[in-house]
């Protein structure tokens, strides 16, 4: 599934060719041009990335960096800032507020889509066919084996994909909804609730384990090894 890209940015001309650019690369873009605006996209589905400016209309680039830290759902949500403000101590503010990268204008396609697939590397560094370890539980989606004290696991196809997007994003709340989209998919017709039927038979199959998923009240789901 592409990678959905939140542009936040007041310039029709500069947004268009943000888009245009983006798409070319495979990405999915969604588009603001005031802060209410940008308040708005921040809601399912999740952007993967915020490319942000430093002003707009109704507010700043840092107003929403802040409002994105105080979030649980939106904390995680890396930020490129992407503004014609160069000044060292403008890129020392933006960096220490939770932007992950700054950019500033003019600036170069090239560059900055090196730039955003960098941060989106070091938010998710992990490659889809990668091995992945947690303790005593391991998962080769390669070979589509999962086990756990090197004795291999019972489960079925939608209890593996589940367990190999938790073990590529650990320590992250996730709302139902949001386990749909990245799981299911968004074009699959499925009630939320199913998400819990699943994660009970996932739970079942880790066995002494099954603490590794979480319930967060009111929130959602994430896998730990923090109890």
């Amino acid at each position: 599934m592409a990678s959905r890209i939140l542009v936040v940015e007041d310039e029709v001309a500069i947004r268009d060719m943000l888009c245009f650019v983006l798409e070319q690369h495979g990405y999915e873009c969604a588009e603001a041009d005031t802060y209410q605006a940008a308040l708005e996209q921040l809601g399912e589905p999740y952007p993967d990335l915020i490319l942000l400016d430093w002003m707009f209309p109704g507010g700043s680039g840092i107003q929403l960096l802040k409002h994105l830290k105080v979030d649980e759902m939106l904390r995680q949500i890396p930020v490129v800032m992407l503004t014609a403000r160069g000044e060292e101590e403008d890129k020392v503010r933006g960096l220490e507020n939770g932007a992950d990268d700054y950019v500033t204008k003019p600036f170069s396609p090239k560059e900055l889509m090196a730039r955003l697939k960098s941060v989106l590397r070091r938010v998710n560094p992990t490659s889809l066919d990668d091995t992945l370890e947690v303790g005593k539980l391991k998962l080769d989606p390669v070979s589509h084996r999962a086990t756990l004290e090197e004795h291999p696991l019972e489960m079925g196809p939608t209890e593996f994909k589940l367990l190999h997007f938790f073990m590529t994003h650990p320590e992250r709340v996730y709302s139902r909804e949001q386990l749909l989209n990245n799981v299911w998919g968004t074009n699959v017709y499925v009630e939320d609730r199913t998400v819990d039927v699943h994660i009970r038979r996932l739970r079942k199959a880790l066995k002494d384990h099954d603490h590794l998923v979480q319930t967060v009240r009111g929130s959602g789901y994430r896998f730990s090894t923090k109890l």
